[in-house]
C-alpha cells in the first residue's frame, strides 16, 4: 500500500467490511488475532521530524488508534511511554519493536488506567525515564454494546466512565504539573459524542463528556502555554469493535453508513494526533478534529 502522501481515492483506499469481518473476541481484544488486521501505518507512515525530541505518553498504545499514534509519534522523532493492559503484552511488544527500529526510546508500562495510582505512576515514569513529558495522547477506551438500559450494569457504566473520563482527569492533572510551555494534550472523543448509538449509552455519554472536558481544560491551561485538543473518530476498524464494541451481526457492514462507504483505519487517525501534538497547530486549542468518513458533526 502507498504511503500517506500518495494521492488515492479515499473510497477505495481501504476495504469495505464484509462477512469475513465477523470474528468476535473476548475482551480485551488483540490485534494479533484479528482478521483482517487493521492498518496502523506499520508499512505506510512516513515521518517528517515534526515531533523531534518530544517526550510522549500514549495510552492504549498496543493496538488500534493508540498503536498507530505511537508509531507515528516515533517516526516523527518522539520518545514514548506506552500504556496498555497487561493482557495486551503481545500487541504492545510489536509496537515497542517498531519504535526502537526508528531509533527512539520505548518504555512499556502495562497497567489499568481505571486506577488513579497507575495513572500517576505512568506520568512519573515518563518524567524519570524520558526526562519529562510534553505530549499526552489519551486514547485508551472501553466500549461494550448493550441494547437496553435494563441490561446495562452499574459495574460496566462505572468502568466505562473510569476508563474513558476519570483517566483523563488523573493523567492530565499529573502531566500538567510537569509540562512546559509548548506542551500538548490530545484526547479522544468520538462521533458517538454527537450522534450517539442506542446500543452505546455509556460509551456515548463518556465521549460527550470528553468534548466538554477538553474545551474547559484548554481554557484553563492556555496561560501556561499548554494546548488541549481532541480527535473524534468515526467507525474505525480496531480490536475494540470485535471485542464487544459492536454486535457480531453488525461487523459485516461496519462503516458502510459513512459517505465514504467504509470504516476508517487507525493509520488514518494518527495524522490528526500528530498535527495536534506538533507546533503546526500552535493556534489550535479547545478544538476537535472529526475523522468520521464524512459523517457530519456540529
Amino acid at each position: 500500500m502507498s504511503d500517506q502522501f500518495t494521492m488515492q481515492d479515499p473510497t477505495k483506499q481501504y476495504p469495505t467490511a464484509d462477512e469475513q469481518w465477523k470474528e468476535q473476541q473476548s475482551g480485551p481484544g488483540l490485534e494479533t488475532r484479528m482478521g483482517p488486521k487493521p492498518d496502523a501505518g506499520e508499512q505506510t507512515y512516513r515521518g517528517t521530524g515534526r515531533l523531534t525530541g518530544r517526550k510522549a505518553v500514549v495510552t492504549g498504545a498496543d493496538s488500534g488508534i493508540g498503536r498507530a499514534t505511537a508509531i507515528a509519534f516515533a517516526r516523527e522523532g518522539a520518545d514514548i511511554v506506552l500504556s496498555y493492559l497487561p493482557e495486551e503484552e503481545a500487541d504492545a511488544q510489536e509496537v515497542v519493536a517498531l519504535i526502537e527500529k526508528e531509533g527512539r526510546t520505548a518504555v512499556a508500562v502495562p497497567g489499568d488506567v481505571t486506577d488513579e495510582t497507575y495513572c500517576e505512576e505512568l506520568i512519573a515514569t515518563a518524567v524519570e525515564r524520558l526526562g519529562g513529558i510534553d505530549v499526552l495522547a489519551n486514547i485508551a477506551g472501553k466500549q461494550q454494546n448493550v441494547p437496553a438500559i435494563a441490561d446495562l450494569t452499574t459495574e460496566q457504566f462505572d468502568e466505562t466512565f473510569k476508563t474513558n473520563v476519570y483517566s483523563l482527569f488523573w493523567l492530565c492533572k499529573a502531566a500538567i504539573a510537569h509540562m512546559q510551555p509548548g506542551s500538548t494534550i490530545v484526547n479522544t472523543t468520538s462521533l458517538e459524542g454527537y450522534q450517539p448509538s442506542p446500543i452505546l449509552l455509556d460509551y456515548a455519554s463518556t465521549k460527550w463528556a470528553i468534548n466538554g472536558f477538553t474545551k474547559s481544560l484548554a481554557q484553563q491551561v492556555a496561560s501556561k502555554g499548554i494546548r488541549v485538543n481532541a480527535v473524534a473518530p468515526g467507525p474505525v476498524w480496531t480490536p475494540l469493535q470485535v471485542a464487544g464494541g459492536q454486535p457480531e451481526e453488525a461487523l459485516g457492514e461496519f462503516g458502510s453508513q459513512t459517505p465514504l462507504g467504509r470504516p476508517g483505519q487507525p493509520a488514518e487517525m494518527a495524522p490528526a494526533f500528530v498535527f495536534l501534538a506538533s507546533p503546526e497547530s500552535s493556534y489550535v486549542s479547545g478544538a476537535t478534529i472529526a475523522a468520521t468518513g464524512g459523517m457530519p458533526t456540529p
